[in-house]
């Protein structure tokens, strides 16, 4: 009799070890996403900087630093799009631009996202900072939200078991906390406007809601859960978009002076700070050496390289810097929203210990829609042919093992300018940056710029007359990744 219910209880023993990965070794998957950080703005890409960043570059030493990592698109709402789905945000409904803080959703319900792949693999999935995919909040009329009702396609309905933050970035109202489908408070404040650097959008706030206080108090949520975790036996994966160092420029005033680069350079600090209290809870739970991990941003940064003598550091009003006391862009032409490198060229590491090689670097050129098919790949889960269609796995790399390959690289900027980069050559689609630096030009219109980046990383010298062979070349490219879209553009260039 022992037997007959023995029997049954060991089978269905061994079908839980083989069905729940966390049994077998899976490891947790931690994404840690700045808000408009450029690669100057961290000293293990940009040793002429002065402003402190051991987290990052410790990040970089224990992992591999990738050199040629670029956001999905130039400006923060499309990168996002990208990184949740693996799929380039302009195949959207969103063409440029980004939502704001009362936007509906962006991502189609029905759609697979990074959290759906792991939730079915059996981890634990949570989203907690800045969402900026749009929820479809409790409104009355048009223009005014009840606080109290709950809120529609939340990002628990794209796989996320727990979410605790806020609709948009830190300087779009509504100013309140949000945890899984409801407000945390319901009273609220009218915020006024606020002039750069702590800058603000009038709006509804929470009585309870303290802007500079906000980064410090998703950090706490964020190792709290990591802490929770490791009682559990099941892997997790947490996907921690920040607030900063985006608009409002309000660094925690423990931090405030310490850079000598004005509010910007001492909010670069805070977020470095952010990235290290992830890493010492990751350390504390013991689970440190079973969890991959990854840092970048969502595009680059806005402070401009001024050619003017006042800079930030003179009049911290002032949205940039004189070269020679900090480049948030590094090297890079442009600025975030453009097509140029300098819009979306971004900073990005990854450690998982035993398996990426200490101190290493890659040059693949890469993108933030990689993360989906990466953790695809990393927990066996097979990407249907109609999802993550620009994700590529980027385990290759990280361990070492394995061709890595992707399609070219599509760049994109706020204005809807489009480049494709593969290899050493660039070419962008049309006559601007599409974004901030003059001239913007206009998508697919006029005269297209071609770049060697091998020899030419700023972006300085045009060759498209002396290569058209790359061109035409390019532009096949170009419409061979672009095809998959409904809606097929029609080259107007000389």
């Amino acid at each position: 009799m022992k037997i007959r219910f023995i029997y049954p209880l060991l089978i269905s023993l061994l079908f839980t070890i083989f069905a729940h990965p966390a049994w077998a070794g899976a490891p947790n998957v931690v994404i840690i996403l700045a808000d408009d950080m450029g690669s100057g703005d961290v000293h293990a890409l940009n040793p002429d900087s002065t402003i402190p960043t051991p987290n990052l570059d410790r990040l970089a030493a224990e992992g591999m630093r990738f050199t040629d990592a670029h956001s999905g698109s130039a400006v923060c709402t499309p990168t996002r799009y990208g990184l949740i789905t693996g799929r380039y945000c302009w195949r959207s409904s969103k063409k440029r631009g980004v939502l704001n803080g009362y936007s509906p959703h962006l991502i189609d319900t029905e759609r697979v996202t990074i959290a759906d792949i792991l939730n079915q693999k059996g981890y634990n999935t949570a989203c907690i900072g800045k969402w900026h995919l749009g929820m479809d909040l409790p409104m009355v009329g048009k223009d005014k939200v009840d606080f109290s009702g709950r809120i529609e396609n939340s990002p628990n309905v794209y796989g996320f078991d727990y979410f605790y933050g806020i609709t948009a970035s830190l300087d779009f109202p509504p100013y309140l906390f949000i945890e899984n489908d409801r407000f945390t408070e319901t009273k609220t404040l009218t915020q006024p406007k606020i002039d750069f650097p702590a800058y603000l959008r009038e709006g509804p706030a929470g009585e309870n809601f303290k802007h500079i206080h906000a980064l410090d108090r998703l950090t706490k949520k964020a190792t709290t859960y990591i802490r929770e975790q490791s009682k559990n036996d099941k892997p997790f994966f947490l996907y921690f978009p920040l607030t900063a160092p985006h608009k409002p420029v309000m660094p925690a005033p423990r931090f405030q002076g310490k850079s000598n680069l004005g509010p910007y350079g001492d909010f670069i600090m805070q977020t470095d700070w952010t990235v290290g209290q992830v890493l010492k809870a990751l350390d504390d739970s013991g689970l440190a050496d079973n969890t991959l991990i990854f840092f970048s941003s969502d595009n680059a940064s806005f402070m401009y390289n001024q050619g003017s003598e006042t800079g930030h550091v003179e009049d911290h009003s002032v949205q940039g810097f004189n070269p020679e006391n900090h480049r948030s862009n590094y090297i890079y032409r442009g600025t975030k929203a453009d097509v140029w490198e300098g819009g979306h060229r971004v900073p990005f590491f990854a450690r998982w210990p035993g398996h990426i090689q200490p101190g290493s670097d890659s040059s693949n050129t890469i993108c933030l829609t990689d993360l989906a098919a990466t953790v695809a790949d990393l927990s066996d889960y097979k990407v249907q042919a109609n999802a993550a269609e620009d994700s590529f796995s980027l385990l290759p790399i990280l361990t070492g093992s394995g061709k890595y390959y992707r399609d070219p690289v599509i760049n994109h900027s706020s204005g809807g300018m489009f480049a494709i980069r593969k290899n050493e050559w660039k070419l962008v689609l049309g006559n601007g940056s599409g974004g901030r630096e003059e001239p913007k030009g206009k998508p697919f219109d006029g005269h297209y710029q071609l770049f060697n980046l091998g020899s030419d990383i700023s972006e300085e010298t045009d060759v498209s007359r002396s290569h058209p062979e790359i061109v035409k070349k390019m532009l096949a490219e170009f419409d061979a990744v672009f095809e998959r879209t409904e809606e097929p553009i029609k080259h107007t260039a000389e």
